[in-house]
Protein backbone atom coordinates (compact mmCIF):
# COMPACT_ATOMS: atom_id res chain seq x y z
CA UNK A 1 0.00 0.00 0.00
CA UNK A 2 2.91 2.40 0.56
CA UNK A 3 3.39 3.03 -3.15
CA UNK A 4 -0.34 3.68 -3.62
CA UNK A 5 -0.43 6.23 -0.81
CA UNK A 6 2.77 7.88 -2.06
CA UNK A 7 1.27 8.16 -5.55
CA UNK A 8 -1.86 9.79 -4.10
CA UNK A 9 0.23 12.26 -2.09
CA UNK A 10 2.37 13.14 -5.11
CA UNK A 11 -0.66 13.83 -7.32
CA UNK A 12 -2.88 15.83 -4.96
CA UNK A 13 -2.50 19.09 -6.93
CA UNK A 14 -3.36 17.35 -10.19
CA UNK A 15 -6.47 15.93 -8.55
CA UNK A 16 -7.64 19.41 -7.61
CA UNK A 17 -7.13 20.65 -11.18
CA UNK A 18 -9.09 17.71 -12.60
CA UNK A 19 -11.85 18.11 -10.04
CA UNK A 20 -12.10 21.78 -11.02
CA UNK A 21 -12.71 20.76 -14.63
CA UNK A 22 -15.47 18.40 -13.46
CA UNK A 23 -17.07 21.16 -11.36
CA UNK A 24 -17.07 23.74 -14.16
CA UNK A 25 -19.70 21.79 -16.09
CA UNK A 26 -23.19 23.11 -15.32
CA UNK A 27 -24.91 19.73 -15.01
CA UNK A 28 -28.17 20.94 -13.46
CA UNK A 29 -30.44 17.97 -14.14
CA UNK A 30 -33.69 19.78 -13.35
CA UNK A 31 -33.08 22.55 -15.89
CA UNK A 32 -34.05 21.98 -19.56
CA UNK A 33 -31.70 24.85 -20.43
CA UNK A 34 -28.79 22.80 -19.07
CA UNK A 35 -29.60 19.53 -20.86
CA UNK A 36 -26.70 19.82 -23.30
CA UNK A 37 -24.25 20.74 -20.53
CA UNK A 38 -25.46 17.81 -18.42
CA UNK A 39 -24.90 15.52 -21.41
CA UNK A 40 -21.41 16.97 -21.87
CA UNK A 41 -20.66 16.23 -18.22
CA UNK A 42 -21.75 12.61 -18.70
CA UNK A 43 -19.37 12.31 -21.66
CA UNK A 44 -16.60 13.78 -19.49
CA UNK A 45 -17.19 11.10 -16.84
CA UNK A 46 -17.13 8.38 -19.52
CA UNK A 47 -13.84 9.67 -20.92
CA UNK A 48 -12.28 10.09 -17.50
CA UNK A 49 -13.07 6.52 -16.47
CA UNK A 50 -11.41 5.24 -19.64
CA UNK A 51 -8.35 7.42 -18.99
CA UNK A 52 -8.11 5.90 -15.48
CA UNK A 53 -7.56 2.49 -17.04
CA UNK A 54 -11.06 1.01 -16.83
CA UNK A 55 -11.52 -0.78 -20.15
CA UNK A 56 -15.25 -1.59 -19.88
CA UNK A 57 -17.16 1.70 -19.87
CA UNK A 58 -20.69 2.06 -21.24
CA UNK A 59 -22.56 5.28 -22.03
CA UNK A 60 -26.22 4.39 -21.50
CA UNK A 61 -28.93 6.68 -22.86
CA UNK A 62 -32.17 6.92 -20.87
CA UNK A 63 -35.41 8.83 -21.28
CA UNK A 64 -33.70 11.50 -19.20
CA UNK A 65 -30.00 12.01 -18.59
CA UNK A 66 -27.41 9.29 -19.36
CA UNK A 67 -26.07 6.66 -16.96
CA UNK A 68 -22.38 5.77 -17.06
CA UNK A 69 -21.65 2.13 -16.25
CA UNK A 70 -18.13 0.74 -15.88
CA UNK A 71 -16.56 -2.44 -14.54
CA UNK A 72 -13.27 -4.12 -13.80
CA UNK A 73 -13.69 -7.79 -12.91
CA UNK A 74 -10.11 -9.04 -12.79
CA UNK A 75 -9.97 -10.27 -9.17
CA UNK A 76 -11.50 -13.77 -9.13
CA UNK A 77 -12.83 -14.83 -5.74
CA UNK A 78 -12.70 -11.31 -4.31
CA UNK A 79 -15.75 -9.26 -3.29
CA UNK A 80 -17.61 -7.23 -5.91
CA UNK A 81 -18.01 -3.56 -5.01
CA UNK A 82 -20.60 -1.46 -6.81
CA UNK A 83 -19.63 2.21 -6.62
CA UNK A 84 -22.60 4.56 -6.96
CA UNK A 85 -22.45 8.32 -7.46
CA UNK A 86 -24.03 11.11 -9.48
CA UNK A 87 -22.71 13.84 -11.75
CA UNK A 88 -25.81 16.05 -11.71
CA UNK A 89 -26.14 19.00 -9.34
CA UNK A 90 -28.78 21.22 -7.77
CA UNK A 91 -29.83 24.61 -9.22
CA UNK A 92 -27.78 27.54 -7.96
CA UNK A 93 -30.49 30.06 -6.98
CA UNK A 94 -30.30 32.49 -5.29
CA UNK A 95 -27.24 33.33 -7.39
CA UNK A 96 -26.65 36.66 -5.59
CA UNK A 97 -25.75 34.82 -2.37
CA UNK A 98 -22.71 33.12 -3.89
CA UNK A 99 -19.41 34.75 -2.99
CA UNK A 100 -17.88 33.51 -6.25
CA UNK A 101 -19.48 31.95 -9.31
CA UNK A 102 -21.10 28.56 -8.62
CA UNK A 103 -19.33 27.02 -11.61
CA UNK A 104 -16.05 28.85 -11.08
CA UNK A 105 -14.19 26.57 -8.61
CA UNK A 106 -12.42 28.73 -6.06
CA UNK A 107 -10.22 27.76 -3.10
CA UNK A 108 -10.60 29.78 0.12
CA UNK A 109 -9.15 28.83 3.50
CA UNK A 110 -8.57 25.22 2.50
CA UNK A 111 -12.04 24.69 1.02
CA UNK A 112 -13.04 24.43 -2.64
CA UNK A 113 -16.23 26.36 -3.46
CA UNK A 114 -18.48 25.40 -6.38
CA UNK A 115 -21.81 23.70 -6.96
CA UNK A 116 -21.31 19.93 -6.69
CA UNK A 117 -18.16 19.99 -4.57
CA UNK A 118 -19.73 17.91 -1.81
CA UNK A 119 -22.93 16.76 -3.54
CA UNK A 120 -21.66 14.70 -5.24
CA UNK A 121 -18.88 15.35 -7.75
CA UNK A 122 -16.12 15.94 -5.21
CA UNK A 123 -17.02 12.89 -3.15
CA UNK A 124 -17.34 10.42 -6.01
CA UNK A 125 -14.09 11.81 -7.44
CA UNK A 126 -12.21 10.53 -4.36
CA UNK A 127 -12.93 6.99 -5.55
CA UNK A 128 -12.03 7.78 -9.15
CA UNK A 129 -8.57 8.85 -8.00
CA UNK A 130 -7.93 5.88 -5.74
CA UNK A 131 -8.92 3.51 -8.54
CA UNK A 132 -6.63 5.41 -10.88
CA UNK A 133 -3.71 4.98 -8.46
CA UNK A 134 -4.14 1.20 -8.46
CA UNK A 135 -4.54 1.00 -12.22
CA UNK A 136 -1.54 3.23 -12.96
CA UNK A 137 0.81 1.41 -10.56
CA UNK A 138 -0.41 -2.19 -10.74
CA UNK A 139 -2.78 -2.40 -13.69
CA UNK A 140 -5.28 -4.07 -11.35
CA UNK A 141 -7.48 -3.61 -8.28
CA UNK A 142 -7.55 -5.67 -5.06
CA UNK A 143 -11.30 -6.27 -5.51
CA UNK A 144 -13.77 -6.44 -8.38
CA UNK A 145 -15.39 -3.11 -9.16
CA UNK A 146 -18.54 -1.98 -10.92
CA UNK A 147 -19.64 1.66 -11.19
CA UNK A 148 -22.93 3.44 -11.76
CA UNK A 149 -22.62 7.19 -12.14
CA UNK A 150 -26.03 8.71 -12.91
CA UNK A 151 -27.30 12.14 -13.90
CA UNK A 152 -30.71 12.29 -12.22
CA UNK A 153 -30.16 11.88 -8.48
CA UNK A 154 -31.21 15.47 -7.80
CA UNK A 155 -34.54 14.89 -9.57
CA UNK A 156 -35.44 11.56 -7.98
CA UNK A 157 -33.42 9.06 -10.09
CA UNK A 158 -36.44 8.47 -12.30
CA UNK A 159 -34.65 6.11 -14.72
CA UNK A 160 -32.12 4.47 -12.43
CA UNK A 161 -34.42 2.08 -10.57
CA UNK A 162 -35.67 0.69 -13.88
CA UNK A 163 -32.06 0.25 -15.03
CA UNK A 164 -31.15 -1.60 -11.83
CA UNK A 165 -34.16 -3.90 -11.98
CA UNK A 166 -33.63 -4.69 -15.68
CA UNK A 167 -29.90 -5.38 -15.15
CA UNK A 168 -29.97 -7.37 -11.92
CA UNK A 169 -27.41 -9.95 -13.03
CA UNK A 170 -25.12 -7.41 -14.68
CA UNK A 171 -25.03 -5.31 -11.49
CA UNK A 172 -24.72 -8.20 -9.04
CA UNK A 173 -22.49 -7.08 -6.16
CA UNK A 174 -21.66 -7.83 -2.55
CA UNK A 175 -21.30 -4.22 -1.42
CA UNK A 176 -22.62 -0.88 -2.64
CA UNK A 177 -20.17 1.93 -1.89
CA UNK A 178 -21.74 5.41 -1.72
CA UNK A 179 -20.09 8.69 -0.76
CA UNK A 180 -22.99 11.14 -0.69
CA UNK A 181 -23.21 11.67 3.06
CA UNK A 182 -21.30 13.72 5.63
CA UNK A 183 -18.89 13.10 8.47
CA UNK A 184 -20.16 14.23 11.85
CA UNK A 185 -17.71 17.16 12.05
CA UNK A 186 -14.27 18.19 10.83
CA UNK A 187 -11.66 15.95 12.43
CA UNK A 188 -14.32 13.38 13.35
CA UNK A 189 -14.29 10.61 10.71
CA UNK A 190 -17.67 8.95 10.68
CA UNK A 191 -19.49 5.97 9.18
CA UNK A 192 -23.15 6.63 8.38
CA UNK A 193 -25.21 3.49 8.90
CA UNK A 194 -28.75 4.80 8.51
CA UNK A 195 -30.85 7.11 6.34
CA UNK A 196 -34.42 8.23 6.79
CA UNK A 197 -37.13 7.54 4.24
CA UNK A 198 -39.58 10.02 2.77
CA UNK A 199 -43.23 10.62 1.95
CA UNK A 200 -43.86 13.89 0.10
CA UNK A 201 -47.21 15.46 -0.85
CA UNK A 202 -48.75 18.54 -2.38
CA UNK A 203 -52.05 19.64 -0.87
CA UNK A 204 -54.47 21.78 -2.93
CA UNK A 205 -57.58 23.29 -1.37
CA UNK A 206 -60.30 25.02 -3.37
CA UNK A 207 -63.12 27.09 -1.88
CA UNK A 208 -65.08 29.50 -4.08
CA UNK A 209 -64.67 29.13 -7.85
CA UNK A 210 -62.75 32.43 -8.10
CA UNK A 211 -60.94 34.96 -5.91
CA UNK A 212 -63.51 37.14 -4.12
CA UNK A 213 -63.56 40.67 -2.74
CA UNK A 214 -62.78 40.20 0.95
CA UNK A 215 -65.03 43.10 1.93
CA UNK A 216 -68.03 41.89 0.00
CA UNK A 217 -67.69 38.18 0.73
CA UNK A 218 -65.54 37.89 3.86
CA UNK A 219 -67.58 36.11 6.53
CA UNK A 220 -69.79 34.38 4.00
CA UNK A 221 -67.56 31.54 2.74
CA UNK A 222 -64.72 29.39 4.00
CA UNK A 223 -61.29 30.88 3.26
CA UNK A 224 -59.09 28.07 1.86
CA UNK A 225 -55.91 29.73 3.19
CA UNK A 226 -57.36 29.82 6.69
CA UNK A 227 -58.62 26.24 6.41
CA UNK A 228 -55.27 24.94 5.18
CA UNK A 229 -53.38 26.78 7.92
CA UNK A 230 -55.59 25.27 10.61
CA UNK A 231 -55.33 21.77 9.10
CA UNK A 232 -51.55 21.87 8.96
CA UNK A 233 -51.24 23.35 12.44
CA UNK A 234 -53.33 20.49 13.83
CA UNK A 235 -50.94 17.82 12.57
CA UNK A 236 -48.47 18.28 15.45
CA UNK A 237 -49.04 18.97 19.13
CA UNK A 238 -47.12 21.45 21.30
CA UNK A 239 -44.53 18.76 22.10
CA UNK A 240 -43.76 18.07 18.44
CA UNK A 241 -45.63 14.77 18.26
CA UNK A 242 -47.35 14.00 14.95
CA UNK A 243 -51.11 13.51 15.34
CA UNK A 244 -51.83 11.17 12.47
CA UNK A 245 -53.51 8.05 13.79
CA UNK A 246 -51.12 5.06 13.58
CA UNK A 247 -48.16 7.16 12.40
CA UNK A 248 -45.75 5.73 15.02
CA UNK A 249 -47.01 2.13 14.98
CA UNK A 250 -44.05 0.71 13.03
CA UNK A 251 -41.26 2.97 14.28
CA UNK A 252 -38.25 0.93 15.35
CA UNK A 253 -37.02 2.18 18.69
CA UNK A 254 -33.43 3.20 19.20
CA UNK A 255 -31.45 0.69 21.20
CA UNK A 256 -29.78 1.66 24.45
CA UNK A 257 -26.41 1.18 22.74
CA UNK A 258 -27.37 3.56 19.92
CA UNK A 259 -28.61 6.24 22.30
CA UNK A 260 -25.40 5.99 24.31
CA UNK A 261 -23.32 6.24 21.11
CA UNK A 262 -25.21 9.37 20.01
CA UNK A 263 -24.76 10.90 23.45
CA UNK A 264 -20.98 10.45 23.23
CA UNK A 265 -20.76 12.58 20.09
CA UNK A 266 -19.40 16.12 20.63
CA UNK A 267 -22.67 18.03 20.24
CA UNK A 268 -23.49 21.44 21.71
CA UNK A 269 -27.16 22.44 21.46
CA UNK A 270 -26.54 26.16 22.04
CA UNK A 271 -23.82 26.28 19.40
CA UNK A 272 -26.00 24.33 16.98
CA UNK A 273 -28.89 26.75 17.50
CA UNK A 274 -26.59 29.72 16.98
CA UNK A 275 -25.28 28.25 13.73
CA UNK A 276 -28.87 27.96 12.51
CA UNK A 277 -29.78 31.49 13.57
CA UNK A 278 -32.48 30.47 16.06
CA UNK A 279 -32.81 31.27 19.76
CA UNK A 280 -33.66 27.72 20.78
CA UNK A 281 -34.28 24.30 19.25
CA UNK A 282 -37.61 22.50 18.98
CA UNK A 283 -38.66 18.93 18.35
CA UNK A 284 -40.36 15.83 19.69
CA UNK A 285 -40.28 15.77 23.48
CA UNK A 286 -38.29 12.96 25.12
CA UNK A 287 -35.53 12.76 22.52
CA UNK A 288 -32.22 14.52 22.02
CA UNK A 289 -31.66 16.71 18.96
CA UNK A 290 -29.45 14.11 17.28
CA UNK A 291 -32.03 11.40 17.95
CA UNK A 292 -34.76 13.58 16.45
CA UNK A 293 -32.89 14.40 13.23
CA UNK A 294 -31.43 10.92 12.67
CA UNK A 295 -33.79 8.34 14.09
CA UNK A 296 -37.25 9.82 14.68
CA UNK A 297 -39.91 10.52 12.02
CA UNK A 298 -40.96 14.07 11.24
CA UNK A 299 -43.67 16.10 9.54
CA UNK A 300 -42.60 19.40 7.96
CA UNK A 301 -44.28 22.07 5.86
CA UNK A 302 -41.95 22.75 2.93
CA UNK A 303 -43.92 25.53 1.30
CA UNK A 304 -47.29 27.35 1.37
CA UNK A 305 -48.91 29.79 -1.03
CA UNK A 306 -52.33 31.35 -1.56
CA UNK A 307 -54.04 34.53 -2.69
CA UNK A 308 -52.21 37.78 -3.35
CA UNK A 309 -48.48 37.77 -2.60
CA UNK A 310 -47.26 40.74 -4.64
CA UNK A 311 -46.19 44.17 -3.44
CA UNK A 312 -48.77 46.48 -1.93
CA UNK A 313 -52.30 45.47 -0.94
CA UNK A 314 -55.06 43.60 -2.69
CA UNK A 315 -58.04 42.66 -0.56
CA UNK A 316 -58.98 39.24 -1.88
CA UNK A 317 -60.45 36.12 -0.38
CA UNK A 318 -58.47 33.48 -2.29
CA UNK A 319 -60.08 30.71 -4.25
CA UNK A 320 -57.22 28.28 -3.65
CA UNK A 321 -54.53 27.44 -1.12
CA UNK A 322 -51.59 25.10 -1.54
CA UNK A 323 -48.87 23.45 0.50
CA UNK A 324 -46.02 21.03 0.00
CA UNK A 325 -45.29 18.79 2.97
CA UNK A 326 -42.81 16.04 3.73
CA UNK A 327 -42.63 13.26 6.27
CA UNK A 328 -39.20 11.78 7.01
CA UNK A 329 -39.53 8.14 7.96
CA UNK A 330 -37.44 5.72 10.00
CA UNK A 331 -37.13 1.93 10.11
CA UNK A 332 -39.60 0.12 9.87
CA UNK A 333 -42.05 2.66 8.46
CA UNK A 334 -43.39 2.01 4.96
CA UNK A 335 -43.88 5.13 2.80
CA UNK A 336 -46.89 3.57 1.06
CA UNK A 337 -48.59 2.84 4.37
CA UNK A 338 -47.77 6.30 5.71
CA UNK A 339 -49.14 7.86 2.50
CA UNK A 340 -52.44 6.04 2.97
CA UNK A 341 -52.65 7.21 6.58
CA UNK A 342 -51.85 10.78 5.59
CA UNK A 343 -54.45 10.94 2.82
CA UNK A 344 -57.13 9.48 5.08
CA UNK A 345 -56.29 11.90 7.90
CA UNK A 346 -56.27 15.01 5.67
CA UNK A 347 -59.62 14.17 4.16
CA UNK A 348 -61.09 13.60 7.62
CA UNK A 349 -59.94 16.95 9.03
CA UNK A 350 -60.69 19.09 5.95
CA UNK A 351 -63.76 21.34 6.26
CA UNK A 352 -66.70 20.08 4.19
CA UNK A 353 -66.97 23.39 2.34
CA UNK A 354 -63.56 23.10 0.59
CA UNK A 355 -62.40 20.66 -2.07
CA UNK A 356 -59.20 18.75 -1.24
CA UNK A 357 -56.74 17.33 -3.78
CA UNK A 358 -53.68 15.36 -2.68
CA UNK A 359 -50.77 14.63 -4.99
CA UNK A 360 -48.20 12.09 -3.84
CA UNK A 361 -44.90 13.34 -5.27
CA UNK A 362 -42.10 11.22 -3.80
CA UNK A 363 -41.65 8.21 -1.58
CA UNK A 364 -38.58 6.42 -0.26
CA UNK A 365 -37.98 3.71 2.29
CA UNK A 366 -35.56 4.24 5.18
CA UNK A 367 -32.28 2.34 5.08
CA UNK A 368 -30.03 0.73 7.68
CA UNK A 369 -26.64 -0.91 7.08
CA UNK A 370 -25.50 -3.59 9.53
CA UNK A 371 -22.54 -2.17 11.46
CA UNK A 372 -21.01 -5.62 11.83
CA UNK A 373 -21.09 -6.34 8.07
CA UNK A 374 -17.86 -6.98 6.15
CA UNK A 375 -18.18 -3.77 4.15
CA UNK A 376 -18.87 -1.47 7.09
CA UNK A 377 -16.05 -3.00 9.12
CA UNK A 378 -13.64 -2.60 6.20
CA UNK A 379 -14.72 1.03 5.86
CA UNK A 380 -14.18 1.56 9.59
CA UNK A 381 -10.59 0.30 9.35
CA UNK A 382 -9.97 2.31 6.17
CA UNK A 383 -11.24 5.54 7.73
CA UNK A 384 -8.95 5.06 10.71
CA UNK A 385 -5.96 4.71 8.37
CA UNK A 386 -7.02 7.51 6.04
CA UNK A 387 -7.81 10.10 8.72
CA UNK A 388 -5.59 8.85 11.55
CA UNK A 389 -8.44 8.59 14.06
CA UNK A 390 -10.88 5.97 15.21
CA UNK A 391 -14.18 6.68 13.42
CA UNK A 392 -17.58 7.04 15.03
CA UNK A 393 -20.99 5.83 13.83
CA UNK A 394 -23.98 8.00 13.05
CA UNK A 395 -27.20 8.10 11.09
CA UNK A 396 -28.34 10.92 8.80
CA UNK A 397 -31.71 12.58 8.49
CA UNK A 398 -31.81 12.76 4.71
CA UNK A 399 -32.85 10.17 2.14
CA UNK A 400 -31.05 8.39 -0.72
CA UNK A 401 -33.90 6.30 -2.20
CA UNK A 402 -31.69 4.17 -4.44
CA UNK A 403 -29.91 2.68 -1.39
CA UNK A 404 -32.97 0.58 -0.57
CA UNK A 405 -33.30 -0.47 -4.22
CA UNK A 406 -29.71 -1.74 -4.16
CA UNK A 407 -30.43 -3.63 -0.93
CA UNK A 408 -33.66 -5.21 -2.15
CA UNK A 409 -32.89 -5.89 -5.81
CA UNK A 410 -29.18 -6.73 -5.64
CA UNK A 411 -29.08 -8.00 -2.04
CA UNK A 412 -25.99 -5.82 -1.60
CA UNK A 413 -24.88 -4.30 1.70
CA UNK A 414 -24.60 -0.49 1.59
CA UNK A 415 -21.47 1.28 2.84
CA UNK A 416 -22.15 5.01 3.31
CA UNK A 417 -18.65 6.46 3.37
CA UNK A 418 -19.01 10.25 3.28
CA UNK A 419 -16.23 12.84 3.35
CA UNK A 420 -18.33 16.00 3.36
CA UNK A 421 -19.26 18.09 6.40
CA UNK A 422 -22.66 19.26 7.66
CA UNK A 423 -21.44 22.84 7.11
CA UNK A 424 -20.61 22.33 3.41
CA UNK A 425 -23.87 23.93 2.19
CA UNK A 426 -25.08 21.23 -0.19
CA UNK A 427 -28.15 22.53 -2.08
CA UNK A 428 -27.33 26.07 -0.88
CA UNK A 429 -25.17 29.01 -2.02
CA UNK A 430 -21.43 28.72 -1.40
CA UNK A 431 -21.40 24.91 -1.45
CA UNK A 432 -17.87 23.74 -0.66
CA UNK A 433 -15.67 20.77 0.23
CA UNK A 434 -12.73 20.73 2.59
CA UNK A 435 -9.66 19.78 0.56
CA UNK A 436 -7.98 17.98 3.45
CA UNK A 437 -11.07 15.79 3.72
CA UNK A 438 -10.97 15.28 -0.05
CA UNK A 439 -7.33 14.18 0.01
CA UNK A 440 -7.85 11.92 3.03
CA UNK A 441 -10.93 10.58 1.29
CA UNK A 442 -8.85 9.45 -1.70
CA UNK A 443 -6.50 7.60 0.65
CA UNK A 444 -9.41 6.14 2.62
CA UNK A 445 -10.93 4.81 -0.60
CA UNK A 446 -7.63 3.13 -1.49
CA UNK A 447 -7.37 1.63 1.99
CA UNK A 448 -10.98 0.43 1.74
CA UNK A 449 -10.34 -1.65 -1.38
CA UNK A 450 -7.16 -3.11 0.10
CA UNK A 451 -8.71 -3.80 3.52
CA UNK A 452 -11.82 -5.39 2.02
CA UNK A 453 -9.68 -7.74 -0.07
CA UNK A 454 -7.65 -8.74 2.98
CA UNK A 455 -10.70 -9.26 5.21
CA UNK A 456 -12.32 -11.46 2.57
CA UNK A 457 -9.29 -13.72 2.91
CA UNK A 458 -9.81 -13.88 6.64
CA UNK A 459 -6.91 -11.56 7.43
Amino acid sequence: MNNIISFIDENKERYIDELSNFLRMESISSSPQHKDETYRCAKWVESHLRDMGIDTVEFIETEGHPIIYAEWMGAPGKPIVLLYGHYDVQPVDPIELWTTGPFEPTIRNGDMYARGTTDDKGQVFTHFKSVEAYMRLHGSLPVNLKMIIEGEEEIGSANLEKFVRENKEKLKADIVLISDTSMYAKGVPTICYGLRGLSYFQIDLTGPDRDLHSGSFGGAVQNPAQALSEMLASLKDKNGKIKINGFYDDVRRLTKKEREAFARLPFNEKKYAKQLGVKELFGEKGYSTLERVWARPTFEINGMWSGFTGEGAKTVLPSKAHAKVSMRLVPDQDPKKIARMFKKHIKEIAPKNVKVELTEMHGAKPALAPIDSLGVQAATKALRKGFGKKPLYQREGGSIPIVVTFQQVLNATPVLLGFGLPTDNPHSPDEHLNLENFHNGVKTSAYFFDTLAGMSNGK
